[in-house]
């Protein structure tokens, strides 16, 4: 049984980097379209005002390799995990420390389904909501397609503006903070929805076609961006986790409830991937909706892992010897 690592968030930026990130998450959805790989059912439980306990995992079997996240969301902070397990043993693999590596995760999985669904000739993004995963987002988009202007707007006027410049001086990409809503979507190709609303704000017909959509930021059955009837614009649907959707996505719901027929257009991005999709020259708008899966962390971990062995970094973890249990006092 070989000396599993405690793989660093230095060590993880230095080995892979966002556009990195997609590729690897590309390979990790093939094998979920394979049959080879498949998502533990998310779990979290709540307390103190809104903290959040969080669990998600994955199996890859082709890969031997099972593992899974843990965080604690409070308000003093968080510290998320990613635990590698070797599939036949289950000797501990590896033990990541997963900000970085989760903000490529998010950030990275956006990007693929813009790569998959938005349109070749996409040249300007908006941007809503201003928040620690924004600038990955936008990242992520222009990594798979040559962005020229990204338009940004949230509720606060520092918020957006502190997030166009950081674009510009990130990304060397014109960002334009805008006054409202509705000057941020003009023009855009790539909208990408990251806020925290409790209140869908994007109306069904405040885009003209052509338009690709990630919306990342409602993740919960409180959380709302867009309005349901959004969804009938929809050439092409797609999620990372369609059991997800159907679970926590209130968007959804409200708009497909239990037509089982509608919810069969809704499918996941690992199957277009896959498939080699691109999207339809008649597409009205395409619809891409990110709830966070095991697959895509363990994609990237599994990516991480490899890459620390051969660059021989990580630190060893402690050997594990098994003890009995003292059974009286």
């Amino acid at each position: 049984m070989s000396c599993g690592l405690w793989i660093s968030e230095a060590d993880v930026v230095s080995l892979m980097s966002l556009p990195e990130a997609i590729d690897a998450l590309r390979d990790g959805l093939r094998e979920e379209a394979a049959g080879r790989a498949a998502n533990m059912v998310k779990t979290h439980a709540t307390w103190d005002n809104g903290s959040t306990l969080h669990a998600i995992g994955a199996v890859f079997e082709g890969w031997g390799v099972v593992g899974t996240k843990t965080w604690a969301h409070t308000a003093g902070g968080a510290m998320p995990l990613l635990i590698l397990i070797d599939a036949q043993d289950g000797a501990v693999l590896a033990i990541i420390e997963a900000f970085a590596l989760g903000q490529m995760r998010t950030g990275g999985i956006s990007g693929l389904g813009a790569d998959v669904m938005a349109r070749a000739d996409a040249r300007r993004m908006a941007i809503v909501g201003a928040g620690k995963q924004s600038l990955a987002q936008v990242a992520a988009v222009a990594a798979v397609r040559p962005l020229d202007r990204v338009t940004v707007w949230s509720p606060t006027a520092a918020n957006r503006e502190a997030l166009a410049a950081r674009i510009e001086e990130t990304l060397r990409i014109e960002a334009i903070a805008t006054a409202t809503l509705d000057e941020a979507l003009d023009g855009a190709d790539v909208v990408t929805l990251a806020t925290r609303a409790r209140t869908p704000f994007l109306t069904r017909d405040a885009l003209p076609r052509g338009v690709h959509i990630n919306a990342v930021g409602a993740i919960t059955p409180e959380r709302a961006e867009f309005e349901p009837a959004l969804l009938e614009r929809a050439g092409v649907l797609a999620a990372d986790s369609v059991p997800q959707v159907r679970k926590l996505s209130r968007e959804f719901i409200e708009a497909l409830g239990d037509d089982e027929g509608a919810w069969a257009r809704l499918q996941p991005l690992s199957a277009l991937v896959a498939a080699g999709t691109t999207r339809p020259a008649d597409a009205d708008l395409t619809v891409f909706k990110a709830m966070g899966m095991g697959i895509s962390d363990l994609s990237l971990g599994i990516a991480v892992l490899k890459r620390a062995r051969a660059a021989g970094l990580g630190r060893p973890l402690p050997e594990v010897k098994r003890q009995a249990p003292r059974l009286t006092a």
